[in-house]
């Protein structure tokens, strides 16, 4: 392995086998070509979030191009991700490749003794070679503890979308995660990455409404992490962290089914689950969200008269789809034409999917042939997809957004409802113009 070089995900098609479903509503199954980012690209967001962690991927030249290119990083900067790149030698087995790595993880940490907690991210090519990083991870961790806690997860993108690294991440966080005893207060506890100012937002909101023992994961410091027990009850901010729900229900936590916090109706019903969970009065609550909520109305108002009545497809990219479509819908007036998605968890999505109107296609996986050859004939006025589709569809003179960036920007809450809606109203308004 080489030098640490800095770091976007990698795309890839993969077959997606077809699984029962015993559900009434109809769902269209596709399996066959994806194109889709890798979980390496939710380093970008997370390794802002978590100031005192450090990604290292354990990949090859073009994981580190690809996240270089995502994040925008200058060659002299000093990132919190890297890349420890693997060569024919730790390829074709010349070396120790479990050798190799001590050997970058304790260059790195000498070199960097700001970092607190060291996640070794798995790729493509180290999964193919089957290179075992958990046990890599508790090698090391034996001789950096206490100092820096030492955890890995996949970042793959084999079998995976790229949502599915920061799930893979949080999850590898709930094992260390404090143990609450089973007579403590109860707690509040948010999941899912958000921008610093969007969860500053958030808790001021649960303050007010007198929820006062909230934690969030993940924390600002990783070293610093909620505690999570029988007493815990946890928010989905995200509709992508199936396998992070999963292992904090094995340690207790009972989640709260609610929307996501998308737009005003969105936000209000994820606000209300949390206060009825804890017990607070409903006419409180109402007080508390009133004005936030009147502020969002107020501002989608100006933007309603722009997508009402336009014709949208979501293909399937990040998992946000389901409840973006239920916030155009409901909250714009947008007709939505076909909702994909790579995956579909239905207990998490239940009450967004109730909202989805009976003529709405809904998709999960992915066959790029078939969902292109279902655009064209659809001809929608605006199309939600991954990059590497955009381009192609706009030269046939079909209107796109970039699902990535609904990923990368503050589209959480009351506050940012009127940013959401302009992400959609710009592409419109650019088409209008370039047909003028």
């Amino acid at each position: 392995m080489s030098a640490l070089a800095t770091l976007e995900g990698c795309a890839a098609e993969v077959a997606r086998e077809d699984r029962p479903d015993d559900a009434p509503r109809p769902i269209l199954r596709e399996r066959g070509q994806r194109e889709v980012f890798c979980g390496l690209t939710g380093i970008i967001w997370l390794h802002r979030k978590m100031q005192d962690a450090f990604f290292l991927v354990v990949g090859s030249r073009t994981c580190a191009h690809l996240l270089q290119s995502a994040a925008g990083v200058m060659i002299f900067a000093e990132p919190r991700f890297a890349t420890a790149i693997m060569e024919e030698r730790d390829l074709a087995g010349m070396v120790d490749a479990q050798d190799e790595l001590d050997r970058v993880v304790n260059r790195l940490l000498e070199r960097r003794p700001d970092i607190k907690t060291l996640f070794l991210v798995g790729s493509c090519p180290s999964e193919v070679i089957k290179l075992d990083l958990a046990k890599a991870a508790q090698r090391l961790g034996a001789v950096h503890m206490p100092r820096v806690r030492i955890l890995n997860y996949s970042g793959s993108g084999i079998e995976t979308t790229f949502t599915q690294g920061e799930d893979a991440c949080l999850a590898a966080l709930v094992p260390v995660m404090p143990a609450r005893p089973a007579d403590a207060p109860a707690e509040l506890l948010i999941v899912g990455s958000l921008p610093d100012i969007v969860e500053d937002q958030f808790l001021r909101l649960f303050a007010q409404l007198g929820l006062t023992r909230v934690g969030v994961l993940p924390a600002r410091n990783a070293r610093d992490l909620p505690g999570v027990g029988p007493n815990t009850r946890y928010l989905l901010a995200q509709p992508f962290l199936g396998e992070t729900a999963m292992a904090l229900e094995g340690r207790g936590a009972r989640r709260i089914e609610a929307m996501f916090p998308f737009g005003a109706e969105g936000t209000s019903d994820w606000l209300r689950a949390a206060a009825r969970a804890f017990g607070i009065d409903a006419t409180h609550t109402e007080q508390v969200i009133a004005a936030p909520r009147a502020r969002a109305e107020r501002a989608l108002a100006n933007l309603r008269p722009q997508l009402a009545g336009k014709r949208i497809t979501f293909l399937p990219d990040s998992q946000l789809e389901v409840p973006l479509a239920r916030f155009l819908q409901d909250e714009l007036g947008m007709e939505l034409v076909e909702v994909g998605t790579p995956y579909l968890h239905r207990a998490h999505l239940a009450r967004e999917l109730d909202r989805l109107g009976p003529a709405v296609r809904l998709s999960e996986g992915q066959h790029v042939e078939r969902q292109l050859d279902r655009v064209r004939a659809d001809r929608p006025d605006i199309t939600v997809c991954g990059l590497g589709l955009a381009n192609p569809l706009e030269m046939e003179g079909l209107t796109t957004k970039w699902a990535i960036e609904l990923v990368f920007s503050p589209i959480h809450g009351f506050d940012q409802a009127a940013d959401l809606a302009e992400l959609f109203a710009r592409p419109l308004r650019r088409r209008d113009l370039l047909e003028v």
